[in-house]
């Protein structure tokens, strides 16, 4: 049985909906650009990946709108658009075949934030009661669930920026397991004073005010990377069962693994390389067949050496094209990794590789073969890489479809 994707939706801070996005990331268009959604001067980070022109009220119920921070939002309207561009329009007869696995990094900060503003200057009688779920964590999987009336297995998962594709690996798993469709979201936003506040600590982001040369990862002017939202909602669904209704279909998960890191200061290698490796077995594929990597790309010297050097180990020196998209968007934590898979599909059906925008890779020493300009190639194969904060990681396989290798498993 394999875990096929028959729909997208994506808003992304360079696209709103998936054409957009598309249109923008061929052209190397950037979404970075100084924050507007706050006075952002007292702070360190001063650029960030926003999703603008974005009206949630254009696309939601009145009533959703207060009840639901914007990372929420974005989901939601996502979601529809994902399930749209599947040809699935979820019924009560059908309630237990939609499960529904999404990942966000820390919730709906945007909202708590403003609710505890008015807790200090205005008393408790002023906190909205929405304020008991709209800042969790798991507020994607539940009014997505809701506002569709879905009743199959669902999940809210919690590893940073390698979220996304660890709901990926659990709605394969799912698919596999007998569950007919899995709306998976990696969707994520916390550009607050408080989300930007708590996220300056770790020490990742790029100080530099300069759209153009903040987030430049395999670079040796690299500084950290750039905080952004949104990412995208896919629509995973039985390959045969998707092929029989007529659907079309992007792409096949066909592997998925997760490791995690060593402690700090450890003599062991860091566990991205090994869950590459994973899931190209998981795959049955060998790296030679892999025709291009979507790289985590963290845009510090120190994470850039140790993915590289993973890149080189598996793959050989410039053994492998190697981009990162993200450079256009920011780092999105749990919605870079749906993202990228979209993006990793969208090469597949117009046999192009994107750009790695703003870096030129020299200087750094390493030997991966870093696409800067857009590539026209075949692309039947892709691996997707993503770290997360904390020592996550996670490696997801894709492979365009086969008509003739599923209609043989059919058989």
């Amino acid at each position: 049985m394999s875990a096929a994707v028959t729909g997208l939706g994506v808003l992304a801070p360079n696209g709103v909906g998936t054409g957009d996005y598309w249109r923008h990331t061929r052209a190397g268009t950037s979404g970075i650009r100084p924050i507007t959604r706050f006075d952002a001067s007292r702070y360190p980070i001063r650029l960030a990946g926003e999703v603008r022109d974005f009206d949630p009220a254009a696309h939601l119920p009145g009533r959703l709108v207060p009840q639901t921070d914007r990372m929420t939002q974005l989901a939601l309207v996502a979601t529809e658009w994902a399930l749209a561009d599947a040809g699935l329009a979820p019924d009560a007869a059908h309630d237990f075949d939609f499960g529904v696995v999404t990942s966000a990094s820390a919730g709906g900060l945007e909202f708590g934030q403003r609710e505890l503003q008015k807790l200090w200057t205005q008393g408790p009688s002023t906190v909205s009661a929405y304020m008991s779920f709209s800042w969790f964590y798991a507020v994607n999987t539940g009014q997505i669930s809701i506002r569709h009336k879905l009743r199959g297995p669902a999940a809210a998962l919690v590893t940073e920026q390698a979220g996304g594709l660890d709901a990926v690996g659990l709605s394969r798993r799912l698919v596999a397991d007998g569950t007919p469709v899995v709306i998976t979201a990696g969707v994520d936003g916390a550009l607050c004073p408080m989300g930007v506040a708590g996220q300056v600590p770790a020490g990742q982001w790029s100080t530099c005010d300069d759209p153009a040369r903040a987030y430049r990862p395999f670079d040796a002017g690299a500084s950290g990377g750039v905080a952004g939202e949104g990412g995208a909602v896919l629509v995973i669904e039985d390959g045969a069962a998707a092929r029989r209704r007529g659907a079309r279909v992007y792409g096949e998960i066909a592997g998925y693994a997760a490791t995690f890191d060593p402690p700090p200061g450890s003599d062991r290698e860091p566990g991205l390389g090994r869950a590459a490796a994973t899931a190209l077995r998981q795959a049955d594929l060998v790296p030679d067949e892999i025709d291009v990597v979507l790289a985590d790309a963290a845009g510090t010297l120190a994470g850039d050496r140790a993915e590289a050097d993973a890149l080189e180990k598996l793959f050989g020196p410039r053994g492998v094209p190697v981009t990162a998209p993200k450079t256009m968007t920011g780092r999105l934590s749990a919605g870079a990794g749906t993202l990228d898979v979209a993006t990793a599909l969208l090469a597949m059906r117009d046999g192009i590789i994107p750009p790695t925008v703003n870096t030129g890779g020299d200087g750094y020493g390493h030997q991966i073969d870093l696409v800067t300009s857009l590539r026209h190639v075949p692309v039947r194969t892709a691996l997707v890489l993503a770290r997360g904060i904390g020592g996550f990681n996670a490696a997801v396989v894709l492979r365009a479809a086969d008509r003739r290798s599923e209609g043989m498993e059919e058989a």
